[in-house]
């Protein structure tokens, strides 16, 4: 399964493919432009916050042998087929409103290791990201090596990091809507 741009904005915004699904992508470090995200997202799917489905990543700074783990450098968020991108690193600042989102009961977020709550899949507990996307889905995501352990923490992702966050997003949001819908 391939992710390309096919459509780059020009304003932190793009359009990634995702096998067929097309997702409306924010790649940013404004703070504002979560918020705008965030209101958009609420609004969208105003009908449904109860049963909102939250697929959630994050890649770390590079850790170093002598500084250990580094702190979080993207926040990746998808919901339905938008996907927001937050280089949280280096936001102005992180709003309070994404902690609110965070925070708020209503949702359902999905993602690896963030739970231990499989819906009756035991055998999926153990998982990484790409092993739930073929189980759950039958895809197997594109995961390069070279992409997953590179500079996170730059001020400027490379267009292959905003495609495999995207990716690594949206699948947790798929894998997490298939579960949560068949089995929930």
């Amino acid at each position: 399964m391939t992710t390309s741009i096919v459509e780059n904005f020009g304003d932190g915004t793009y359009t990634v493919a995702f096998d067929e699904d097309r997702i409306y992508t924010t790649l940013t470090a404004c703070g504002e432009d979560v918020e705008c995200w965030l209101d958009d997202i609420l609004r969208i799917h105003r009908r449904r916050l109860n049963r909102l489905v939250v697929g959630l990543d994050v890649e770390w700074r590079p850790a170093t042998y002598y500084s250990g783990p580094g702190p979080v450098a993207v926040l990746q968020i998808c919901v339905g087929r938008r996907c927001l991108i937050f280089q949280i690193l280096h936001a102005d600042y992180v709003p309070d409103d994404l902690f609110d989102f965070l925070a708020d009961d209503r949702f359902t977020f999905v993602g690896v290791g963030i739970q231990d709550d499989t819906l009756g899949k035991p055998g999926l507990r153990n998982t990484g990201l790409q092993g739930l996307v073929w189980e759950v889905l039958g895809l197997w995501p594109e995961k390069p090596q070279h992409v997953r352990v590179s500079a996170w923490d730059s001020p400027r992702l490379t267009l292959e990091q905003m495609k495999y966050a995207c990716a690594d997003a949206f699948a947790s949001f798929e894998v997490g809507r298939s579960l949560y819908y068949d089995y929930g």
